[in-house]
């Protein structure tokens, strides 16, 4: 077992690991009859990721200094080359692969002030691509839609009222304490009036959002034809404190999300009739289109180059926050992983290569793009690891619907420590990922690639391309331990000495259809964005 998997060590530390085992040997020979021999290279692995781990400092580098990472900015080119440096930093191959081009924008700062009936400072930010505003910005009354709204006509007879005025397009909100707060200690009368109040008006703003004529995403640009000042919103992300920031619709004028706080009670003037007004100074740099890109680094393999064990993590964000968990966390284990076994295993059997990929979030463009740019490699993939969903320790791993996917994952995890590999989860044949993160995009081409997926730590609600995905929220002892998971599984399917199977599971009838499932198909990416 020893020869097997040492034999890529580098001599000092294989000379380092024996003597040590040795040692112990001769100190306890009962026990070395009887316990299993131990992996050096993984016992290597743990003590680099434990002693001299560079997680925080690239978490700060990458989150405090370069800030979010929204695809066309310039935050993005220089994350790419960030990534560069640090790779060549640590003797790694590291190259920029361009994938294609995009709306080029820079967020500045967003001034949201309320100046009529009272001043107040609000808490708000103009959405992703939003048009700037220019001199002492908009300033204008607040009006919501109106509720005697019966269909489209009567939409559009009421459409220029919003000339000159800031229009609220998102549902007042009954509460802003989370389910969760309400259980803990609400009565159960109360709650469940809430839930029902809650539930009434949901459906009493989609209908009258549906008689309209449009949906959210056309809303917006109806009314700055119209001539609406500037488009108000607030996506409440069912947390204290918290809102998703997407990307606006309007052209010309702002676009700004504020907070379920601050917009409720701006919302409740309108309503009681007190016409308040709002200033909205938002500032925003449109740079034309500009090339976007993908980071590739690898470590060639020395006996079976042409084979490829990749991982992968998307690097582009939402710009609400600074991209913590979504996926500043991915980015940074996939980055210390590859620090680790560029030190420890130099020379791995197959190349190990990684995939910083760009605009995932608008449709996973930067991997298929790579997936459709490199058929020579992904049909060489032993198989893709990939990390997305938040900061937690993995706790799950699916087969995505590769038949033997039991066999070659169980004998890569059986080398990980139990205290990581024993909370996780796995899911044999499981199905093929349809999208969702960048797996996907090379599932759907028929390579073996699987999703590391994490414990939740709350993250649908609270840092998912929220305002709040910053830095604090990241839990470095799950990052620590999953950096270690993916070092140990890049080795074992490096030193594996048979090729993965690609052999797929007969998909199960659809319910909703009643005809045989089907493999996700492989999607084309969108390589010129942002620019209608």
């Amino acid at each position: 077992m020893m020869k097997r998997y040492t034999h890529h060590l580098p001599k000092a530390l294989l000379a380092a690991l024996l003597l040590s085992a040795q040692v112990g040997q001769a100190q306890t020979p009962n026990n070395a009859q009887t316990q299993a021999p131990k992996n050096p290279m993984v016992e290597a692995i743990v003590k680099e990721a434990t002693e001299n781990s560079q997680l925080e400092r690239l978490a700060y580098e990458l989150l405090d200094k370069i800030g979010p990472r929204l695809v066309g900015s310039p935050q993005m080119k220089q994350a790419n080359d960030w990534a560069i440096e640090k790779y060549k930093g640590w003797g790694i191959m590291a190259r920029n692969e361009k994938w294609g081009e995009w709306r080029g924008w820079e967020r500045g700062t967003s001034q949201i002030e309320m100046v009529a009936p009272r001043v107040k400072s609000l808490e708000g930010m103009q959405l992703a691509w939003s048009p700037a505003t220019k001199g002492k910005g908009v300033t204008a009354e607040l009006i919501t839609l109106p509720a005697e709204i019966t269909d489209s006509v009567s939409f559009l007879q009421w459409l220029p009222n919003v000339k000159g005025k800031l229009v609220m397009i998102s549902m007042y909100q009954p509460t802003g304490r989370p389910d969760y707060n309400w259980q803990e200690f609400a009565t159960a009368a109360s709650f469940d009036k809430m839930k029902a109040q809650r539930t009434a008006q949901t459906e009493a703003w989609r209908n009258k959002l549906a008689k309209t004529g449009y949906t959210t995403r056309t809303l917006p640009a109806v009314l700055e034809k119209a001539g609406a000042a500037g488009i108000v919103m607030s996506n409440w992300s069912a947390g204290f404190g918290v809102n998703k920031i997407f990307n606006a619709f309007t052209k010309k004028i702002p676009t700004v999300d504020i907070a379920l706080e601050d917009y409720g009670m701006l919302y409740r003037m309108v309503e009681a009739g007190d016409k308040p007004k709002i200033n909205i100074k938002v500032n925003a740099k449109e740079l034309g289109v500009v090339p976007a890109f993908n980071t590739i680094a690898e470590i060639k393999g020395s006996e079976k180059p042409d084979e490829y064990v990749i991982l992968s993590a998307h690097f582009d964000s939402w710009d609400g926050g600074s991209g913590a968990t979504d996926n500043g966390t991915g980015t940074i284990v996939m980055m210390e992983a590859m620090r680790i076994l560029k030190k420890l295993y130099p020379n791995p059997k197959r190349t190990i290569l990684v995939g910083h990929w760009g605009s995932e979030e608008q449709g996973l463009n930067g991997s298929r793009a790579f997936v459709e740019d490199h058929p020579e490699i992904v049909k060489n993939i032993q198989a893709v690891f990939n990390q997305d969903n938040g900061t937690g320790r993995v706790v799950n791993i699916s087969g995505q619907g590769f038949l033997h996917s039991y066999d070659y994952i169980g004998r890569w995890l059986s080398a990980v420590p139990a205290s990581i590999r024993q909370p996780i989860e796995t899911n044999f044949p499981g199905t093929p990922g349809g999208g969702g993160s960048d797996h996907a995009s090379f599932v759907a081409a028929g390579a073996p690639a699987f999703s590391l997926s994490s414990l939740n730590w709350s993250y649908g609600t609270y840092t998912w391309h929220t305002n709040r995905d910053t830095y604090d929220k990241i839990v470095f002892d799950d990052v620590r331990s999953n950096a270690i998971l993916t070092a140990i599984l890049a080795y074992m399917a490096s030193e594996d000495p048979a090729k993965t199977s690609r052999e797929r599971i007969v998909l199960p009838v659809n319910p909703r259809t009643g005809q045989p499932g089907t493999w996700p198909t492989q999607n084309k990416p969108t390589r010129k964005g942002g620019l209608d």
